[in-house]
C-alpha cells in the first residue's frame, strides 16, 4: 500500500530530530543544567528581595543587610556565568549539528547513484542550508524549554509557600497558555513547510535561469523566463507574508496571555496583602515573580513554534535523506579493459537497440534523433534504473546492473556535453582528486593549452562558479580534459565539441583517437571530424542500428547519412 508523501516523510523527519538530540545529548544535558541555573537564579532574585525586605524590616540589622547584599551578588554572578557558558555550549552544538546535516544532504547529491527525490538542485540547496539550520535548532530549543519549565515550577512553589492560591494560579495559567499556543503552533508548522517549499522552488527557478541565461538571450526567451520566475517568486512572497502574519498573531497572543497571567498574579497578591493573608515581604516577592515569569513564559510559549518549525524542516530534509536510490548497486566487479555491449535495450526513443564495441575500439554513434542520444547516454551513466528499461547493458561481459558503484565508476565514465564547471582552478576541475597520471596529455588532447598559456598562473588559474569567466568553448574543452584525465577503460563522450570551431574540432578528434588508442571509446555525436576519426560508425535511426562502417564508406554509400552529418 502506498502512503501519501506527508505520511511517508513524517517518520523519517521525526527520526532526524531524534538523531540530532541523541548525538548532542551530552551538550544538551550540560546546557540544560547551566540554563536551569540561570533561570533558577533569575527566579531567586525576587524571592531574595522579598526575604531582604521581610528580615530587614523585622530585625533592622546591618549584618543581615550585608549578608543579603552578598547573597544578591552570588545570585547575579550565577545568573551571568550560567547564561554565558550555557548558551556557548548550546550554540556550538547547534551550529555543529547544522553542519552535519548540511554535509549529509550534500553527500546524497554527490553519491554515484542518484536518489529519486523529485526535487531540483535549487530546492536541494535550500534544504541543505535553511532547513538544516532550522532542524538543528532542536538542540537549543529543548534545553531552553526544560529550563523555562523549571523556573516556572520554582516560581509556582515559591508563590505557593506564600499562598496556595498564587501557586495554583501560576500552574493553571501556564497550562492554559500552552494549550492555546500548542494549537496555534500547528498552523505555523504547516505554513512554514509550505513557505520553505515555495522558496525552494523559487531558488530552483533562479538556478535554471542562471544556467540557461545565455541561450535564452539568444532566441529572445529571457523575458518569458523572467515572467515565469516573477510568478514563482510572488507565490513565495505571499506565503512568506502569510507565515509572518501567523507568527505575528502567535506572538501577540502569547504576549497578551502572559501579561494577563502576570497581572492576575500581581492583583491577587495585592488583594491577599490588603486582606492581611500575606506580609509585605511576600507581597514584594509575589510582585517581583509576577514580573519575572514573563520571560520564561515567553520562552516557554515560543518553544512549540520552534519545535514545529524544526519538525517541518526535518520532514523536508527527509525528502532527500530517505529518498530511494534510482538504482540498487550490484556486487560484482568489472573486467579491466573490457568491452561494451548494448543488448536489445528498449527505453524512450530506443527500440531494442543492439550493438557491441570490442575492447580497445574507438566507435562513434550517429543518432539521427537527439532524444535517442540522450536516452542512451542516460542509461550508460546509470541515471536510469535497470528495471526501467528492457534489455541488458554489459561492461566487460558483465551486466551493468550487477556491478558495484565503485567498479562502474572505475571502469566506465560517461561525460555529458554540458559537464558542470566548479569554482576552483583549472587543475582542480580537470583532476579533482589530484591522482591523474595523464593530466598534461589530457590538457594537450583537449587543446586547453591555449587557456593555460593565456594566464600567468597556468593550471592554477582561478575558475569562477559554473566557469563564468570562461567562454563556452573553453568550458567544453575543460570538461573534455577532465574526462580524458580520468583515463578509464571505457569512455563515453556525448557531443564533446559542439562549442568549438571546425579547425579546433578536427584537431581534438585526432587527439582523442591518439590518446585513447587501445582503450574502449564511444562518442555519441554528429560531428564529421569525430565520425571520421573513429574506427567504426554506428548509425542509430528510429531507435535501432540501421547501418555501420567507416565514416567515409557511409558517406559514399548512404545518402541519408551524408545529409545528416555533413555541414
Amino acid at each position: 500500500m502506498t502512503m501519501p508523501d506527508a505520511q511517508r516523510s513524517r517518520r523519517p523527519g521525526s527520526g532526524i530530530l531524534r538523531t540530532a538530540i541523541r548525538r548532542n545529548i551530552g551538550a544538551m544535558a550540560w546546557g540544560t543544567v547551566l540554563m536551569s541555573l540561570y533561570q533558577a537564579g533569575e527566579t531567586a532574585f525576587p524571592i531574595a528581595l522579598g526575604l531582604i525586605v521581610e528580615h530587614t524590616m523585622r530585625e533592622r540589622s546591618t549584618t543581615s543587610l550585608a549578608l543579603s547584599i552578598g547573597a544578591l551578588a552570588v545570585i547575579i554572578t550565577t545568573v551571568s556565568l550560567s547564561w554565558r557558558f550555557g548558551m556557548r555550549i548550546l550554540q556550538k552544538a547547534n551550529t555543529t549539528e547544522a553542519h552535519r546535516w548540511r554535509v549529509r544532504v550534500a553527500a546524497c547529491g554527490l553519491q554515484p547513484v542518484a536518489r529519486d527525490t523529485g526535487l531540483k538542485s535549487g530546492e536541494v540547496l535550500t534544504i541543505a542550508t535553511e532547513d538544516a539550520d532550522q532542524t538543528a535548532d532542536i538542540v537549543e530549543v529543548v534545553p531552553i524549554l526544560v529550563s523555562s519549565m523549571i523556573s516556572l515550577v520554582i516560581a509556582a512553589v515559591a508563590l505557593g509557600t506564600a499562598s496556595l492560591r498564587l501557586g495554583l494560579l501560576v500552574m493553571v495559567g501556564t497550562v492554559a497558555i500552552l494549550s492555546v499556543l500548542s494549537l496555534m503552533s500547528r498552523r505555523i508548522g504547516s505554513s512554514t513547510k509550505e513557505q520553505q517549499a515555495r522558496v525552494a522552488r523559487a531558488g530552483a527557478k533562479v538556478a535554471d535561469l542562471i544556467t540557461g541565461l545565455r541561450p535564452l538571450h539568444g532566441f529572445g526567451g529571457n523575458h518569458a523566463a523572467f515572467r515565469s520566475y516573477r510568478t514563482v517568486s510572488t507565490e513565495a512572497k505571499e506565503q512568506s507574508i502569510t507565515v509572518a502574519r501567523v507568527n505575528g498573531v502567535y506572538a501577540g497572543t502569547a504576549l497578551g496571555l502572559n501579561a494577563v497571567l502576570a497581572v492576575s498574579v500581581t492583583l491577587t497578591a495585592g488583594w491577599l496583602a490588603f486582606d492581611g493573608r500575606i506580609d509585605v515581604g511576600q507581597l514584594v516577592m509575589a510582585v517581583g515573580l509576577a514580573q519575572f515569569i514573563m520571560e520564561p513564559l515567553k520562552q516557554f510559549s515560543d518553544m512549540p513554534k520552534y519545535v514545529m518549525m524544526a519538525r517541518a524542516s526535518a520532514e523536508r530534509m527527509a525528502l532527500v535523506l530517505a529518498a530511494p536510490q534510482v538504482a540498487a548497486p550490484g556486487t560484482e566487479q568489472a573486467t579491466p579493459g573490457g568491452d561494451l555491449e548494448i543488448d536489445c535495450v528498449r527505453y524512450g526513443a530506443l527500440q531494442r537497440l543492439k550493438f557491441h564495441v570490442p575492447a580497445g575500439e574507438f566507435t562513434a554513434i550517429a543518432a539521427y534523433e537527439p532524444r535517442a542520444a540522450a536516452d542512451l547516454a542516460a542509461i550508460l551513466a546509470v541515471r536510469v534504473p535497470p528495471e526501467a528499461y528492457e534489455g541488458v547493458v554489459r561492461v566487460g561481459g558483465r551486466p551493468l546492473a550487477g556491478l558495484t558503484v565503485d567498479s562502474v565508476r572505475e571502469h566506465l565514465l560517461v561525460n555529458p556535453y554540458d559537464g558542470e564547471i566548479f569554482a576552483g582552478t583549472l587543475r582542480s576541475n580537470i583532476d579533482p582528486s589530484g591522482t591523474s597520471r595523464t593530466l598534461p596529455e589530457a590538457v594537450g588532447a583537449s587543446l586547453l593549452t591555449d587557456v593555460v598559456a593565456l594566464h600567468r598562473e597556468g593550471l592554477d588559474y582561478e575558475v569562477r562558479d559554473r566557469g563564468s569567466n570562461l567562454s563556452g568553448g573553453q568550458r567544453q574543452r575543460l570538461s573534455l580534459a577532465r574526462a580524458l584525465a580520468a583515463s578509464t577503460d571505457v569512455l563515453v563522450l556525448r557531443d564533446p565539441t559542439t562549442a568549438v570551431d571546425a579547425v579546433t574540432e578536427q584537431l581534438i578528434a585526432r587527439n582523442i583517437a591518439e590518446l585513447r588508442r587501445g582503450r574502449t571509446t564511444v562518442v555519441i555525436t554528429s560531428s564529421p571530424a569525430l565520425l571520421d576519426a573513429a574506427d567504426r560508425v554506428l548509425v542509430v535511426d528510429d531507435g535501432v542500428v540501421t547501418a555501420e562502417g567507416t565514416h567515409r564508406n557511409l558517406l559514399a554509400t548512404d545518402e541519408a547519412y551524408g545529409l545528416a552529418v555533413t555541414r
